[in-house]
């Protein structure tokens, strides 16, 4: 079996394990699972600036609270359905991403950290400031009605369920889609060697850009989705620390890999929910685990079976 072979067999062989699990899973983890799924889209968005541009953000939780935004304030006070709203903020995300990309791209290296990091607490005080349209720290609750796609209840277990595993199916194939493609091998050579890449003739600016705009359109429609499926949008999203929890998954799942994001993120949702029921110091436990894992799996979990088993992985 070629490498193309195995590579598609993989991904849909995930898919597929995902797709009947939904008949299997009790509730609690079956509501779990479909949170992950939104949340590993999150991640998926955050690698394709970070896994494979190698350009590092303190910052995603500006994209994903756009995406969040944009849908909430369009259904909440719109009165727009779920495809409208869905819209709405990817056009948010969107938007938002290319100005921060225009913009920070002028810097590099720890400049680029702090500029994003920055924008990112400029957006989560920007929530706080118009409290009166955004509820702040409140929220805003979605009603069952206002969730409706036709006769389709997403607030209900099974439809949310299928649709976070389509949202975070298109996500990872398309990201699948994007490395093998030549877009994808000119990131991966600007992360290796920005300045070899511009010798050979890149515009590096433009293709930096464009990852920023491919990242925050990921990160923004993950954003929509959790708000649409979950029902709450609020301040939390916009803080810092969904900033870092994107960084976070790709690390522990493997930064530059198409399933690293995913495996990420349920190792850290998982970690967090067990050791909280055993200890209130469960941040401890996770920060242990994030510890041994950066001595003994430096390139993450999928990362370290590409480097030792399956070089083939993508």
């Amino acid at each position: 079996m070629s490498d193309r072979s195995k590579t598609f067999a993989l991904h849909g062989g995930v898919l597929a394990l995902l797709f009947a699990l939904q008949f299997v899973l009790p509730a609690y983890h079956h509501g779990n699972l479909a949170r992950i799924m939104v949340l590993a889209s999150f991640a998926v968005g955050y690698n394709v600036m970070f896994g494979y541009t190698g350009l590092l953000s303190l910052g995603h939780a500006l994209f994903f609270a756009a995406g969040m935004y944009g849908m909430g304030l369009a259904v909440h006070y719109g009165g727009a359905g779920p495809v409208v709203a869905l819209l709405a903020g990817l056009v948010a995300a969107i938007a938002v991403s290319l100005l921060v990309g225009l913009l920070a791209l002028r810097t590099a290296g720890v400049g680029f950290m702090i500029v994003t990091l920055m924008f990112a607490q400029a957006g989560y005080l920007t929530v706080l400031y118009f409290t009166t349209y955004t509820r702040g720290d409140e929220g805003l609750v979605l009603q069952q009605a206002q969730r409706m796609l036709g006769s389709l209840d997403l607030s209900q277990p099974g439809p949310r369920y299928f649709a976070a595993l389509g949202l975070f199916a298109v996500c990872m194939l398309a990201v699948l889609w994007m490395v093998r493609a030549p877009f994808g091998k000119v990131l991966i050579a600007i992360r290796e060697n920005e300045e070899r890449a511009r010798m050979l003739g890149y515009d590096v600016f433009r293709y930096k850009l464009a990852a920023v705009v491919i990242s925050g359109t990921i990160c923004g429609l993950a954003g929509a989705a959790y708000g649409l499926l979950f029902g709450y949008v609020g301040a939390t999203f916009a803080s810092v620390q969904y900033s870092i929890f994107p960084l976070l998954w790709v690390l522990l799942g493997g930064a530059g890999t198409v399933l690293g994001p995913f495996i990420g993120a349920l190792f850290m949702f998982y970690l967090i929910d067990l050791s909280s029921s055993v200890t209130s110091a469960y941040m401890l436990v996770a920060g242990v685990a994030l510890v041994l894992l950066t001595l003994f799996a430096p390139q993450g979990l999928v990362g370290e079976l590409r480097e030792r088993v399956w070089r083939w992985l993508p």
